[in-house]
C-alpha cells in the first residue's frame, strides 16, 4: 500500500471518528427520550426496553403543537426578513457605486463583529416603549438586519455577470425590475441555501427569546425550562422535547445540506 493511499485512509478515518463524535450527543439525546422513566439517568448506549412516556409526559404538560407553531412563526419572519433586507443591501453595494461605498461596506460588515449582547439592552427598551415585550413581533424585529447575510450574498453579487444587467438597462427595464427579474433568479441556489442558514439560526435562537418573553410556554427553546425546578429536573420529558425541537432542523439540513455547503463555497469563505 503506498503512502498516498495510507494516507488517504488516514484521513478518512479521522473524518468518520469526527462524525462520531458530533453525532453522538443528538444520539444520547433521542437515546435517554426513549427510555423507561426509571431508566433515565442509565449509561447504557442502548435504550431497551424502547418506551414513549417521557414523550407522554411532555405533551400533557405543554403545548408541543403551540410551541412548534410559534417557532415556526418567529424563525421563517426572521428569515425572510433578513434575506429580503440582505438582498437589497447587497444588490446596492455590489451594484451601483456611490461616494463612502467601501467605507459604509466596511462599516455595515463591521457590526457583524459587535457581540448582541451588546445591542440587547437599547434594543429592549426600544421594544418597551413600542409595547412589544412578551410578543413574538418583538423577537422578531431587532433581528430583522443581518450583516453574514450580506456578506454572503454580496459575494454572489459581486460575481454576477455585469453584462446581463447592461442588457436589461438597454432594454429599459427599472432597477427594481433588473433585480426581481434577472438577478434573483440566477441567485437562486445561494438564496435557497442562505434562506436555510437562516431559518436554523432563527429556530435554534434562545437567548433573545428568552430576555422578551416572559411565558415559558411560547416557544420550544423556553419550553424546556417547564421541565427544570427546585426539586429536580425532568430528563426524561425535557430530552423528548429538545429531540422533537432540533428534528425538523436536522431533517432539514439532512436534505439541503448540498447547497448550505456550496453557499459557502461559493462565497469565498472557509
Amino acid at each position: 500500500m503506498t503512502i498516498e493511499r495510507l494516507r488517504g485512509v488516514g484521513s478518512h478515518l479521522l473524518l468518520a471518528a469526527t462524525a462520531l463524535v458530533c453525532v453522538f450527543p443528538i444520539y444520547w439525546l433521542f437515546a435517554t427520550s426513549l427510555r423507561r422513566p426509571e431508566d433515565v439517568t442509565s449509561l447504557s448506549p442502548i435504550p431497551w426496553p424502547l418506551s414513549t412516556a417521557s414523550y407522554l409526559d411532555a405533551a400533557q404538560k405543554v403545548d408541543i403543537a403551540g410551541l412548534i407553531a410559534n417557532t415556526f412563526f418567529v424563525a421563517v419572519l426572521s428569515a425572510a426578513g433578513q434575506l429580503l433586507i440582505a438582498l437589497l443591501a447587497s444588490y446596492a453595494f455590489a451594484i451601483y457605486t456611490f461616494p463612502l461605498q467601501k467605507l459604509l461596506y466596511l462599516a455595515f460588515v463591521g457590526v457583524w463583529l459587535v457581540p448582541f449582547q451588546v445591542t440587547m439592552l437599547p434594543n429592549y427598551i426600544l421594544l418597551n416603549q413600542l409595547g412589544l415585550i412578551n410578543t413574538l413581533i418583538g423577537v422578531v424585529l431587532p433581528t430583522l438586519c443581518s450583516a453574514l447575510a450580506v456578506l454572503l450574498l454580496r459575494q454572489h453579487m459581486s460575481a454576477f455577470p455585469k453584462e446581463l444587467i447592461a442588457a436589461a438597462k438597454i432594454d429599459g427595464r427599472s432597477s427594481w425590475s433588473i433585480l426581481w427579474t434577472v438577478v434573483v433568479p440566477n441567485l437562486r441556489p445561494a438564496l435557497a441555501a442562505l434562506g436555510i442558514l437562516l431559518f436554523i439560526n432563527a429556530w435554534n435562537e434562545y437567548f433573545w427569546p428568552a430576555v422578551v418573553l416572559r411565558q415559558s410556554n411560547s416557544v420550544l427553546q423556553l419550553g424546556l425550562r417547564s421541565f427544570m425546578g427546585t426539586e429536580g429536573d425532568q430528563w426524561g420529558p425535557m430530552m423528548a422535547l429538545a429531540g422533537l425541537a432540533c428534528l425538523p432542523v436536522l431533517l432539514l439540513y439532512l436534505v439541503l445540506q448540498r447547497h448550505i455547503v456550496n453557499a459557502f463555497v461559493r462565497s469565498g469563505l472557509k
